[in-house]
């Protein structure tokens, strides 16, 4: 859900005394829509103004940025770091943040600079002024081809969006309220005269406050007797207490586990469809909303090319070997044409030329039961008797062929499954620049000619760490896979992946130390999560020590085989992940 004007009042009375004062220490830009400022203290404060997820909070991501800074966030890191932040506010009911920062220019010479985040949705954007009020600049510049109405563009004086027209719920009074009730469409429902009429309530809020009103989201107006709509004033007044006195919950609504809605209070309209989480924060509440959601973006924007590359090889392989099954079979019955060929050979003396067929008793049947052989009139019976037996030994070096074909099909198609395994778990650009070289190296992307020059850094495998205070490392990519098991690892170490299952190499670094069972499960838990079998139960996990890990010659990057295993059925833990990971 957007974040509502409500929710960020919420968020912005949280930061206010978490961020007054602190220094800005760096600027990123992992993304588009995002910025990142890094405040003393270790503090990250995330602006997101993308048009799914606009909202300010201090995250505990650590998110990856590009090998080359966009020029808005350079021109950020010019004017803000350094600067302290001097006051964070919000207009009422307004979804939007001022974040005023003090800073000292060239000259030395003390300054100002506000950082506003226009959280509205697909209009959502983050603007720099300077301390007249004028843009530097903007995440999104707004022409007038774009709007005629309102500009945002370097150089003019900031303009704050036009308000809505509605009265502020805040401001309501009892006799106004029963005013416009009187007044409104009496078939309109309850939620849609809320939304109708007052500005600062979100759809989610106006369900809820029907429902605490009549016991359901869909009343109608003239369904409320006098009691009814007294009741309705009622929790309308107990909401705008809560807002006036900043009396916010931070609440989560979860879907079979999945997050689903956030709220700044509780919410009862979906009974027991849906569990509710409370939070110690609205910052630690939305890093958890949003997580799994940005994660699939970012997959989607940036691996979009490689899935659609990945998926369409991998559907031809299917469709090719599928083929390649078929000829096989075909193969299988050629001793059939071998037999054909003797029996017109043996029957030469009987043979015309120009008979379109030969019927003959088949002495390689016990009961010697006739045969009709289909012949090419065009040809002379020794010419026909080699046919068959041209097609004979032509079956025979096909079933030869299309065996090596099809094993190196299936290689071909189990390495295609695991590299789409690894675009879903890719996290970093730099994961979907190993990616793309991976399927290059591979021949399933075309190289380019020579171009700009693309940007490379080492990245590390994802590192955890038991509760026994054992190391775990999780590969990336296959060819991080390989390298992880194959040169980096101890012989003593455990080896860990799913069986039979497309997923990443895993290694419990054992330094030779004995490990209980508790930190193997733990280890394995990890292997499951990292796999196809993410959203499953019970999911089986071999592991052996890693001097039993080998690599078959001319094997694809990833595919190793093993021997001497032992198996622990898990079922994957993402709070577990999230604990036992190194940040």
């Amino acid at each position: 859900m957007p974040l509502d004007a409500v929710c960020l009042q919420a968020i912005v009375e949280e930061l206010r005394p978490r961020l007054l004062g602190l220094r800005i220490d760096k600027v990123q830009q992992p993304a588009r829509d995002q910025v990142v400022l890094l405040l003393r203290g270790n503090r990250r404060l995330l602006l997101n103004a993308g048009a799914n997820a606009p909202r300010i909070q201090l995250t505990e991501t650590v998110r990856d940025n590009p090998a080359e800074p966009p020029m808005f966030c350079m021109l950020l890191r010019k004017h803000l770091v350094g600067a302290r932040v001097a006051e964070i506010t919000q207009p009422s009911l307004e979804r939007l943040v001022r974040l005023e920062l003090d800073i000292t220019d060239d000259f030395g010479q003390p300054g100002r600079r506000t950082l506003v985040l226009e959280a509205m949705g697909r209009r959502s954007n983050l603007i720099l002024l300077d301390g007249e009020g004028r843009i530097i600049d903007c995440m999104r510049r707004v022409d007038a081809d774009m709007s005629a109405a309102r500009q945002v563009l370097p150089g003019l004086y900031y303009e704050p969006p036009a308000s809505a027209g509605r009265l502020p719920v805040t401001e309501e009074t009892e006799g106004g309220f029963r005013e416009k009730l009187s007044s409104a469409n009496p078939e309109r429902q309850m939620d849609a005269f809320l939304l109708d009429s007052y500005f600062g309530v979100s759809p989610l809020i106006a369900r809820e406050l029907a429902f605490r009103t009549a016991g359901e989201t869909d009343r109608r107006i003239f369904e409320l007797d006098d009691a009814g709509k007294t009741r309705f004033w009622q929790e309308i007044q107990g909401f705008v207490s809560v807002v006036q006195g900043n009396g916010f919950t931070p609440i989560c609504l979860k879907k079979e586990g999945r997050p689903a809605e956030f709220a700044c209070l509780p919410i009862t309209q979906y009974g027991g469809a849906m569990e509710t989480e409370r939070y110690d924060s609205f910052s630690r509440l939305l890093d958890a909303f949003y997580e799994a959601r940005e994660r699939q973006e970012r997959a989607r924007q940036r691996g979009a090319d490689l899935l659609r590359t990945a998926s369409t090889a991998r559907d031809r392989l299917r469709r090719k070997l599928a083929q390649q099954e078929k000829d096989y079979a075909a193969t299988q019955n050629r001793d059939e044409l071998r037999v054909c060929g003797d029996l017109i050979t043996s029957n030469l003396y009987r043979m015309e030329r120009g008979q379109g067929k030969l019927t003959c008793e088949n002495f390689y049947d016990e009961n010697c039961a006739p045969i009709t052989i289909p012949l090419d009139p065009l040809l002379t019976p020794q010419q026909n008797a080699a046919k068959y037996y041209k097609r004979y030994t032509k079956a025979k070096t096909a079933e030869k062929y299309l065996r090596e074909q099809m094993d190196i099909a299936r290689r071909d198609l189990e390495y295609l499954e695991s590299v789409l395994e690894e675009i879903e778990h890719a996290e970093t650009e730099q994961d979907f620049i190993d990616i793309r070289n991976e399927l290059k190296d591979a021949g399933f992307l075309r190289r380019q000619g020579k171009g700009k020059k693309e940007l490379k850094r080492t990245v590390k495998p994802r590192e955890f760490r038991t509760s026994t205070g054992f190391r775990v490392l999780v590969g990336r990519n296959n060819r991080q896979n390989d390298k992880l098991t194959l040169k980096d690892a101890d012989h003593r170490d455990l080896w860990l992946h799913t069986q039979k299952i497309h997923g990443s190499h895993v290694i419990l670094c054992t330094g030779g130390q004995p490990v209980d069972d508790d930190t193997v499960v733990e280890a394995a838990k990890l292997a499951a999560y990292y796999s196809r079998a993410r959203e499953s139960g019970n999911v089986p996990v071999d592991y052996t020590p890693v001097k039993n890990v080998k690599k078959p010659a001319g094997a694809r990057p990833g595919m190793v085989v093993y021997s001497t295993c032992r198996t622990v059925n898990v079922t994957p833990d993402e709070e577990l992940v999230k604990r036992l990971l190194v940040k």
